[in-house]
């Protein structure tokens, strides 16, 4: 894609999907419900009828996070995009330091990212999400931030690495419910 000749990127925030109440294990091994698991299918086909595969996938270690990545790259895989095979399978990078990430940590991680990769989504919790979106579109965000399996797209119209808060606007955003 290009913007008045400069290379455009896609980035899509998703906040993870419906995940357990907390009990008496860590935080960070919660798993998904089962409408979490639905929800998250459901983004995967969301992306694939906006065609919106990602080339990188960035998502906290947290296992509610890791299993909502693996049910929407199911959903992407049973909705290939009108007129064409499925994509290539994405570069896919769990981190850590997603897990109760600040915005400018989720950021930073963003900033990372081949420049040739055209679109990065990011799956991350709140409130380091909601604010991340807030950050690159502080006009646009929703003030009430992301809900569970809310996907948020961002325009990037400069590499990844040169990102700066206020430069991607919000195109699109969708609540996933399967």
């Amino acid at each position: 894609m290009t913007d008045g000749g400069a290379e455009t990127r896609t980035l899509v925030l998703l906040r993870h999907a419906k995940a357990e109440q907390s009990g008496a294990g860590p935080d960070v091994e919660r798993r998904l419900t089962a409408r979490g698991h639905a929800d998250a299918a459901a983004a995967g086909v969301w992306l694939a009828r906006r065609v919106l595969p990602p080339d990188v996938v960035i998502c906290s270690a947290a296992r509610r996070t890791r299993q909502t990545w693996h049910d929407v790259a199911l959903g992407l895989a049973g909705c290939p995009p009108e007129g064409g095979p499925a994509g290539t399978a994405p570069v896919v990078r769990y981190a850590a330091a997603a897990y109760e990430a600040h915005p400018d940590d989720l950021l930073d991680l963003v900033r990372t990212v081949e420049p040739e990769a055209r679109t990065v989504l990011l799956v991350a919790h709140n409130p380091g999400i909601s604010l991340l979106s807030a950050l690159l579109d502080p006009e646009r965000a929703d003030r009430e931030g992301l809900r569970t399996t809310d996907l948020v797209v961002h325009r990037v119209a400069t590499p990844w690495a040169a990102l700066t808060p206020g430069d991607a606007p919000i195109v699109d955003r969708h609540t996933a419910r399967g």
